[in-house]
């Protein structure tokens, strides 16, 4: 199984916007629509959600890893400039799965990352 979309929570869209746009060197499409607003990231499979209510951050239940090839440092340098916080440094999964990172975004939510390096 192999998820076809991703929709992460946001309290304040603008904000969360402006983090993962400088985290991850991304530009996202905002489409607002009233109450319910969402940010599309341009190389797709994913966006930021929010509306009242419905979409609410959170560091428990299911945690997305997402790919941070070549190196997931590169990524996480931009973490704590961007207003998030790194919660489990980059380690070693095995030789084999490579490198594994735990972020916590300016919104609320746990964010994993995974790279070969």
């Amino acid at each position: 199984m192999k998820p076809t979309w991703i929709e992460i929570p946001a309290t304040d869209i603008q904000r969360a916007q402006t983090f993962y746009e400088a985290v991850f060197d991304e530009k996202t499409q905002l489409l607002d629509m009233g109450e319910f607003k969402m940010a599309i990231f341009t190389t797709g499979g994913f966006a930021l959600c929010q509306y009242p209510g419905v979409y609410k951050p959170s560091t428990d239940g299911v945690l997305v890893y997402l790919n941070a090839n070549p190196d997931l440092s590169s990524i996480l340098d931009k973490v704590s400039a961007a207003g998030g916080e790194i919660l489990i440094e980059k380690r070693q999964i095995s030789p084999e799965q490579g490198y594994m990172a735990v972020l916590l975004d300016t919104e609320g939510n746990r964010l994993g990352l995974r790279s070969k390096g």
